[in-house]
Parts: structure tokens; sequence; C-alpha cells
């Protein structure tokens, strides 16, 4: 589950909310920076991360540019067994404008609160 989560450029590929996505740079085998292209509330926005990785346990996003003012999120993965995993999103935002304020913060709350569902939903057509 967490490579699959890690897989930040197939996304456009298994997400609708998804338009593009890149890694930009390396900084070190466990950080990555990363851009989303995501689609929501009509609009296309884009996103760069600092993507910090504890595999196979933790992914942790820090907001380096974007619409919002500050985002902070953690990807948690919690062994259950042989076969799997709990996959939980704790994300932690804060919109930056009034006037695209309301349709940022519905549309991206519209992403967030589908993301962990969204990945469930990719590990059973990837893994079976």
């Amino acid at each position: 589950m967490f490579d699959l989560v890690d897989d930040v450029e197939a996304y456009p590929t298994r997400f609708p909310w998804c338009a593009a996505a890149k890694i930009v740079a390396s900084e070190g085998s466990d950080v990555r920076i990363a851009r989303l292209d995501l689609r929501f509330a009509g609009l296309t926005q884009s996103f760069t991360t600092r993507n910090t990785a504890e595999r196979p346990h933790r992914l942790h996003m820090h907001l380096v540019e974007g619409p919002l003012k500050s985002l902070e999120g953690e990807f948690t993965f919690a062994p259950l067994g042989s076969e799997g995993c709990k996959i939980a999103l704790a994300l932690d935002f804060e919109y930056s404008g009034v006037l695209a304020g309301a349709a940022l913060r519905l549309g991206f709350q519209g992403v967030a609160g589908r993301m962990v569902d969204d990945f469930v939903r990719a590990a059973h057509k990837v893994y079976g």
C-alpha cells in the first residue's frame, strides 16, 4: 500500500481528481518534491509538496508551493497481519485567498475526504 501511495506519477491514470503529476526533484532516497495538478470545483489547481518517506510506515507531505497558505499531511500504514494494512490520512491546511477560497475549500475537502477510499480501490485493482 505504501508503494501505491508513493507512486505519485501514476495518480493521473488512477484518480479522476488528478490531471497531472510528476516528481520534480529528489533530495536523497527518502525525500522527493512532487507536483500535482488537482481537478475539483470546476478548476485545476497545482500543488508542490516535499514528501518525506519513512518506508513502509509513514509518508509526510509539506506544502512547497500552491494556492493554500499551508498544508501538512501524513499517510500512515499499520500492518494488519501478512495480507493487508490500515491506511490513514491526516491533513491540516489553511486557505490563502478570500475570493477563490470557498471553491478551493470545498473542492480540496472533497478530494481529501475521498483519497483514502480511492487508494483502497486502486489497491484492489493493482493487487487484486
